[in-house]
C-alpha cells in the first residue's frame, strides 16, 4: 500500500510521528555528547589539578633529600673532619645519616670531585664525580638538586642491590611505540649535593646523596592515598600515579592483570611522542596498561634541562561513562513517556479532526447516489462546520434545482446538464479547499514540534549558563551553546518564511572573523577532526551585511564541503577583493569527489540532494542562494582539475561597503 492509499488520519498520524522521533532522535544525540563531553570535561579538569599535586609530592621529597644533603654538609663537626682526612669518623656519621634517613647514597668527595666517604661500599674504588651536573655546581660553592639516570656502573658501586632494583625486563605493552632494547639497566635517582666549606668559607669538597625510584613506591603511593584516598570503582582503583624512566614505568600503582604492579610497561606511542618527544603536557584519555584512563602527564628533566622521565596521574574512564550512561537512559525513559503521551493526544486530535470529514464523504456518496435530502450534523463553528453548513446548504440547492429540472422539458436537458458541471466544479473546488487548509494546519503543527525541543534546549542552556562560573572552561561553550540554539530557532523560522523573505539585518562586519567564528563553531565536531584547514586571507574592507545570515551561508558550504570529502582532505578558505570588479570574493576549495554535471544545474533547486535518504533536505544550498540574492551578491560552483569542488561568494564591495 502507498503513501496515497492511506486515510488523511493515517498520513497526519506517520507524519507527526516522523517528526516528534526525528526531534526525539536528535534531542538524544546532542544530548548524549553535551553530558559526555561535560563529564569528561569535570575528569579532565581533575586530573589536571590532580597532577599539580603529585608534582607537589614530587619536590616536596626532592626538597626533603636537598635540606637533608645541606644541613648535613653544614655540619661543624663534619667540616672539621675533612681536612685531616678522618675517614674512619666520617664514614660512621654518615653511614648513620643515610640509615636514618632512609637515603640510598650519601657520598663525600674532596674539592677536585673525587669520593672520599663511600657509605654503601667503602671499599669500592674512588671515583671521580666531577663531571656530575650536581656535584659540579655544589663545588663550585652552590648546592642544587634534580631527577637524574644513574648508569648501572655506578649503581654496582653503590651495591649490587640497588643494581638489582634498576634491573627491568621491558615488557611488550598494547599501544607503545617500538622499542630495540628488551632490558633497562640504569636507574632514576632523586638527588641533592651542598658544599662543604671551613671556616673562612673555601670549598673542601662536596656531599651528595639521594633516593633510587625505580621500585620505589613511597611517591607513588602517598600521591594515590593524598589525591584519590584508597577509592575503587566496581573493584578498581580510580586514580593511579606512575613516574617513567624515559617511556618505561618504575615506580607506579597501576595494576596488571595479575594484580601486580606494572614496572616494566612502558606508556603509549601518542603521549610518548607529546611528553618525551615533544616536551609538551598531555591531558587526555589515553590506554593504561589495562584500561582507558582520564590522563595527565608532564615532562621530568634533569638538571641540564634534558628531559628523561615522565609523572602520570590518571583517573579511570569508566566511572564517567557509566554515569552518562545512566543520564541518558533515565533521559531517553522521560522521553520516550513523552512520545507515547503526544501519540494518545495525536490519535485523539485527528480522531475530531478527520471524522465530521468522514461524515461529509459519506453524505457525499449518499448524494452521488441520488439521496437529495440528507444532511450532515453541524457539531461546530470552525472551518469544518462552516463546510458542512454549507455542504447542507448546496445540497438543498441541488434539490431544488432537481425538482426545477423535473418541471422542465426535454429541450431544456443541456442545460440541466450545465448546471450540473458547474455544481460538481464548486464541489471541486470546496474539497480541494479543504485539503489546502488541511495542508496549512499540517505546516503550523510541523513547526510547533521543531520549536518544542529547540526552545527546550534554548531554556535549559540558558539556565545552565547562569549557574555556570565565568571563568569556568565550560562557560564559553556554554555562551556558544546558547547562540547556535538561538540561530537554529531563527533557521526554522526562516525556513517557514521561505517564500515570504525578510530584509536583512544589516550590521558593519569583517568578514574574516565571521569566517573564523563559524570555524570555531565546526572544527570541534568529529567529521573535522582528520581535515586540515588552510586560511588564505587578504587584507579585505568591511562590509555592511546580515552577520547571521552569511555565518549561515559559510557553515552550510563548510559542513557540505566536509561530507563531500567523507572526512579526510584540506579545505582552503580564501578571501580576497577585487576593487575594478566590485566584488569580495570567499573561495571554499575542497578535495571531496567533486559535482556531477548533471546536478550543478538544480544544485540551488529547494529540495533537490544528493545525500542519502535522510542524510538532507536539499534546502541548505537554496537558502543560502537566497541569502546571497538577497545581499545583491552571487554563488558561483565549478569543478577543480585535480579533483574537488570550488564554491564562490561574491559580494559586491560599492553598494555595502561602509562609509568611514
Amino acid at each position: 500500500m502507498s503513501v496515497k492509499d492511506l486515510s488523511l488520519r493515517k498520513k497526519l498520524l506517520v507524519t507527526f510521528v516522523a517528526v516528534i522521533l526525528a526531534g526525539g532522535l536528535a534531542s538524544l544525540l546532542v544530548g548524549s555528547r553535551l553530558v559526555r563531553e561535560t563529564l569528561i570535561g569535570q575528569a579532565q579538569n581533575k586530573v589536571k589539578h590532580d597532577l599539580s599535586a603529585a608534582r607537589m609530592v614530587f619536590d616536596e621529597k626532592l626538597n626533603d633529600i636537598r635540606d637533608l644533603v645541606g644541613l648535613t654538609a653544614a655540619r661543624e663537626s663534619l667540616r672539621d673532619a675533612v681536612p685531616p682526612g678522618r675517614i674512619d669518623i666520617l664514614y660512621q656519621y654518615l653511614n648513620r645519616v643515610r640509615n636514618d634517613y632512609g637515603l640510598d647514597i650519601l657520598n663525600l668527595t674532596d674539592a677536585s670531585g673525587r669520593i672520599l666517604v663511600r657509605t654503601r661500599r667503602p671499599e669500592a674504588p674512588p671515583e671521580d664525580m666531577s663531571s656530575d651536573a650536581l656535584v659540579k655546581r655544589a663545588l663550585q660553592g652552590g648546592g642544587h638538586s634534580g631527577v637524574q639516570i644513574i648508569s648501572r656502573r655506578e649503581l654496582l658501586n653503590e651495591g649490587e642491590d640497588l643494581a638489582a632494583r634498576a634491573y627491568m625486563d621491558i615488557l611488550p605493552t598494547r599501544m607503545a611505540a617500538a622499542r630495540e632494547e628488551t632490558v633497562e639497566t640504569s636507574g632514576m635517582m632523586l638527588r641533592a649535593a651542598a658544599a662543604i666549606r671551613d671556616k673562612d668559607g673555601r670549598i673542601l669538597g662536596a656531599l651528595y646523596g639521594g633516593i633510587l625510584i625505580n621500585r620505589n613506591y613511597e611517591i607513588v603511593d602517598r600521591v594515590k592515598e593524598l589525591v584519590y584516598k584508597g577509592e575503587r570503582y566496581k573493584g578498581v582503583e580510580i586514580g593511579t600515579a606512575t613516574i617513567f624512566q624515559k617511556d618505561l614505568r618504575i615506580s607506579t600503582n597501576v595494576r596488571n592483570r595479575n594484580g601486580e604492579r606494572a614496572v616494566g610497561t612502558r606508556v603509549s606511542r601518542q603521549v610518548r611522542e607529546a611528553v618525551l618527544v615533544g616536551g609538551q603536557s598531555w591531558i587526555d584519555r589515553a590506554f593504561v596498561v589495562n584500561d582507558w584512563y582520564i590522563t595527565a602527564y608532564e615532562p621530568l628533566r634533569n638538571p641540564e634541562g634534558s628531559i628523561i622521565g615522565i609523572l602520570y596521574v590518571g583517573l579511570l574512564e569508566k566511572p564517567y561513562l557509566d554515569t552518562a550512561a545512566r543520564v541518558m537512559s533515565a533521559f531517553v525513559l522521560v522521553a520516550g513517556l513523552c512520545v507515547l503521551f503526544l501519540l494518545l493526544v495525536l490519535f485523539v486530535i485527528t480522531g475530531r479532526i478527520t471524522k465530521p470529514l468522514q461524515k461529509i464523504a459519506a453524505a457525499t456518496e449518499e448524494i452521488a447516489r441520488g439521496d437529495l435530502s440528507h444532511r450532515v450534523e453541524v457539531e461546530s463553528r470552525d472551518e469544518i462546520g462552516r463546510l458542512a453548513d454549507s455542504f447542507n446548504r448546496m445540497t438543498d440547492n441541488l434539490k431544488k434545482a432537481n425538482e426545477s429540472l423535473l418541471e422542465w422539458t426535454r429541450t431544456l436537458e443541456n442545460r440541466v446538464e450545465e448546471r450540473t458541471r458547474e455544481l460538481q466544479e464548486a464541489q471541486a473546488g470546496l474539497v480541494q479547499s479543504e485539503k489546502l487548509a488541511s495542508l496549512g494546519k499540517l505546516a503550523a503543527g510541523i513547526a510547533h514540534e521543531i520549536n518544542n525541543p529547540l526552545g527546550g534546549i534554548l531554556i535549559y542552556s540558558h539556565l545552565t549558563l547562569e549557574d555556570t562560573p565565568q571563568d569556568s572552561p565550560a562557560y564559553e561553550n556554554l555562551k556558544k551553546i546558547v547562540k547556535e540554539t538561538t540561530r537554529c530557532r531563527n533557521i526554522v523560522r526562516g525556513l517557514l518564511e521561505f517564500a515570504r523573505p525578510k530584509d536583512p539585518e544589516m550590521t558593519l562586519t569583517a568578514i574574516p572573523d565571521l569566517i573564523e567564528k563559524t570555524l570555531a563553531i565546526l572544527e570541534r565536531q568529529a567529521i573535522f577532526q582528520n581535515i586540515v584547514l588552510r586560511k588564505e586571507f587578504s587584507p579585505l574592507p568591511r562590509l555592511v551585511v546580515d552577520s547571521s545570515q552569511l555565518q549561515q551561508v559559510f557553515m552550510n558550504i563548510i559542513i557540505n564541503a566536509a561530507e563531500a570529502m567523507e572526512g579526510h582532505g584540506t579545505l582552503t578558505i580564501r578571501a580576497s577583493a577585487d576593487e575594478e570588479a566590485g566584488w569580495l570574493s570567499v573561495e571554499f576549495i575542497d578535495t571531496g569527489h567533486g559535482i556531477k554535471p548533471e546536478d550543478r544545474e538544480r544544485l540551488f533547486d529547494p529540495f533537490f540532494t544528493t545525500k542519502e535518504v535522510g542524510k538532507g533536505t536539499g534546502l541548505g544550498l537554496a537558502i543560502s542562494y537566497s541569502i546571497i540574492k538577497k545581499h545583491s551578491g552571487k554563488i558561483l560552483v565549478r569543478n577543480e582539475p585535480g579533483g574537488g569542488a570550488v564554491f564562490t561568494v561574491l559580494l559586491p564591495l560599492n553598494s555595502l561597503r561602509a562609509a568611514e
